[in-house]
């Protein structure tokens, strides 16, 4: 299966390979998994929302579309289906207003300066940077450094235009930049990851 392009795999997924379905399985869940971890603490909720694709997917693959990107795909309908449930949960403890829903971005470099006792005060000012950026900001980062998305990607995880993603980017790294300025950093590594 490694040797395989995620078309042809989708595809025999489709075609009812039960190989295909439990390589598609094993090379995804862990990854949604911390990926819903994001935006909810919520573990149990993230499963069911887990199972709930992949019953989804199971169930209806017969009728499902092309892709060249399983990853994306799944993290598309994953997103997609996370904020329904957690916007359901939380109108069934209050009302609150549709968009309340923000994700809880952390990057590899901020959970380092949360446990490691040793922090720098370069990391301290990025975390500090990273919190002014809102949560659209931080999660359109996370995508394109931390996953190493590309725009076309950010575009259908987020369902907002390529230009709009490009300019979230731009923005968000002269936020960036401008705070660390501000605070004495000329040069900092911004992200732990590089771009696949």
């Amino acid at each position: 299966m490694n040797n395989k392009t995620d078309k042809i795999i989708w595809r025999e997924f489709i075609n009812e390979r039960e190989d295909a379905l439990s390589f598609i399985y094993h090379q995804n869940v862990d990854f949604l998994f911390f990926y819903g971890k994001k935006f909810t603490t919520d573990e149990s909720l993230i499963v069911d929302v887990i199972q709930d694709l992949f019953f989804y997917l199971i169930s209806k693959r017969e009728n499902l579309g092309e892709t060249d990107n399983i990853r994306i795909y799944l993290l598309k309908s994953f997103r997609r289906r996370l904020f329904e449930n957690l916007k359901k949960k939380k109108k069934e403890l209050e009302q609150i207003k549709e968009y309340s829903i923000e994700p809880r971005i952390v990057f590899s470099v901020e959970e380092k300066i949360i446990f490691d006792e040793e922090e720098s005060e370069k990391e301290l000012e990025l975390k500090r940077g990273m919190e002014k950026l809102n949560a659209k900001q931080r999660e359109v980062l996370y995508y394109r450094f931390t996953c190493g998305f590309d725009y076309q990607q950010i575009c259908e995880i987020m369902s907002i235009s390529y230009d709009t993603a490009r300019q979230m980017v731009s923005r968000s790294i002269q936020s960036l930049k401008k705070y660390l300025i501000s605070r004495g950093f000329i040069f900092v590594i911004l992200f732990g990851r590089k771009k696949k």
